[in-house]
């Protein structure tokens, strides 16, 4: 079955760029059908969906993220990587990969980032 698990610092600074992996075990990042996302949780808010690269490396952003937001592959690795620019601490958050495989959503554990001086 597949597996995610999200990797990357835990405290990055104002003005900063976030930079996180998602690596997959359990499954291809290419196999079709499957899309893959980053959402995010900040304290005591609601999930909020950060962009996605479907199986044939399409991406595609939350418009309010869109102008900091960078989703890329690595297919040699089966990873994915998030990359957030100029980040405040507003975007302190538990960041998580996610995969949707038609019914179902498979999720990682999630991380921990604080933005903070």
């Amino acid at each position: 079955q597949v597996q995610l698990h999200e990797s990357g610092p835990n405290l990055v600074k104002p003005s900063q760029t976030l930079s996180l992996i998602c690596t997959v075990s359990g499954g291809s990042i290419t196999k079709n059908g499957h899309h893959w996302s980053w959402v995010r949780q900040p304290p005591g808010k609601v999930l909020e969906w950060i962009g996605g690269i479907g199986y044939d490396g399409s991406t595609y952003y939350s418009p309010s993220l869109k102008s900091r937001t960078s989703i890329s592959r690595d297919t040699s690795k089966n990873s994915l990587t998030l990359q957030l620019n100029s980040v405040t601490p507003e975007d302190t958050a538990v960041y998580y990969c996610d995969v949707r495989i038609p019914p179902i959503d498979v999720w990682g554990q999630g991380t921990q980032v604080t933005v903070s001086t």
